[in-house]
């Protein structure tokens, strides 16, 4: 197989770097909260690199719930680190997940932490760690967000190559990017990625990007969200 390393050129890099926002609505249209993404060069261990944040908050049936995703980034889309915390508060039985992982010493090592309830917690911990040359072509929760923004401005899905995730048990599985087409009136450019589970059904998301790399809107199969833009950024021209 020939598992993916995407590179690219500091000219390229330079287009990805910008903040981005889009609204979460459900199915019906009702508005269900918020989704921020900034990129920005940055250094970690002196090691040039980028650091890319984003950030979703919201409801679905009036719980608020949301992720949080901070990842260091090498000039060749290489997780460094990786913090991912997402939540939904139930009445008495709120579910909380954090997941951290870093390189070191030639291993990626992950450390995922759920917690589920309030008043009676229960933790579940899970530590694993993965030699880095098993993880060619690793795509993370937030790589994904970088990768497909360099997708969008290239306007090309990398052909012959596999991408790899984890599942929600940590497993190494298959993720696969193909080309989606969108009939709306402006001109957008559409990404689907599905990301394979051993425990699990697939899960599916439909992004699609005006010319400049910046969300158009994105669709979430398993929990039907739809994320779209308000209006076009004002950096545009």
């Amino acid at each position: 197989m020939n598992y993916g390393r995407i590179t690219s050129s500091p000219a390229e890099l330079q287009k990805c770097v910008f903040p981005d926002s889009l609204v979460t609505v459900s199915e019906g249209g009702r508005d269900l909260g918020k989704f921020t993404v900034t990129v920005e060069f940055a250094c970690r261990v002196q090691r040039p690199c980028l650091l890319l944040r984003a950030q979703s908050q919201g409801a679905i049936d009036d719980a608020p719930c949301g992720t949080i995703v901070t990842v260091y980034l090498s000039t060749d889309l290489e997780v460094l680190e990786e913090d991912y915390h997402e939540y939904v508060k139930l009445e008495d039985h709120s579910l909380d997940k954090r997941c951290h992982m870093v390189q070191h010493d030639g291993q990626m090592v992950i450390n995922k932490v759920t917690t589920i309830g309030e008043v009676r917690e229960e933790m579940i911990g899970q530590d694993v760690s993965y030699p880095m040359s098993a993880l060619r072509g690793l795509v993370t929760e937030g790589s994904n967000l970088l990768l497909m923004r360099l997708i969008a401005l290239r306007k090309m899905v990398p052909e012959h190559m596999t991408f790899i995730s984890f599942d929600q048990g940590l497993y190494i599985t298959h993720t696969i990017f193909q080309l989606e087409v969108d009939g709306e009136a402006v001109e957008v450019f559409g990404v689907e990625r599905t990301v394979h589970s051993v425990e699990d059904s697939p899960t599916t998301w439909q992004c699609y990007f005006l010319d400049d790399g910046s969300y158009g809107s994105q669709r979430i199969e398993k929990c039907k969200k739809f994320l779209s833009r308000l209006e076009r950024p004002n950096y545009l021209v």
